[in-house]
């Protein structure tokens, strides 16, 4: 079990590698943002490991596997990422200059913009793969991973693509990852916290 949790989250830090190169690789920014929901998309098809797409459900999910699946599910991003990133930066040397700008830029902010800027996204993530489990639609993905990306909110798990790509393995780049983690964390969980004070049981 815990083989197939690492396992699928390599395989889901792939495919947001993949959205992340498509994104990377478009001058229009708006039709990057927009393909980039192949990367969210194949995920759910598959089922495979986002941490996410998990974390802001497992405040209702009291199965002992929840907790365990999310955590080894980060670390399988985490290595899935790493692999397509060095990967890619060896195939398309155009993308590695590019995700460098992008990566320096994201290391000028201020620790507490980074997380404020990932709990956004974690919301919308939240959003995306709820909207897609209860009402069997990938709109909430076609509309909210666009809107996270053209908002300027940060994406824990992209972020290791780029950072990766960039081949900027530096502390000051773990910490800023580790406070996307922490807003991605804080964002999925923002929603059914609160609609579990309402005594709502949604998702």
């Amino acid at each position: 079990m815990l083989r197939n949790y690492i396992l699928d989250g390599i395989l889901a830090g792939g495919m947001v590698s993949i959205g992340g190169a498509v994104l990377l690789s478009c001058d229009n920014r708006y039709v990057g943002a927009l393909l980039f929901c192949i990367a969210l998309l194949s995920i759910c098809w598959f089922g495979f490991n986002l941490y996410t797409g998990k974390v802001g459900f497992l405040l209702r999910n009291h199965s002992k596997s929840a907790l365990p699946e999310a955590f080894w599910g980060l670390l399988g991003n985490a290595i899935g990422t790493l692999l397509f990133g060095l990967l890619i930066a060896y195939a398309l040397p155009h993308l590695k200059e590019a995700a460098v700008a992008a990566c320096e830029k994201r290391l000028t902010q201020l620790p507490l913009q980074t997380v404020i800027r990932g709990f956004g996204c974690g919301i919308l993530m939240y959003t995306a793969v709820w909207v897609y489990r209860e009402k069997k639609t990938p709109l909430g993905i076609l509309f909210c991973i666009p809107v996270f990306i053209l908002a300027g909110f940060e994406h824990s798990i992209a972020d290791m693509f780029y950072f990766a790509l960039a081949g900027l393995f530096r502390l000051r780049s773990l910490l800023f990852l580790l406070l996307v983690v922490l807003g991605n964390s804080l964002g999925g969980l923002f929603i059914p916290f609160l609609q579990s004070l309402k005594g709502e049981h949604h998702g």
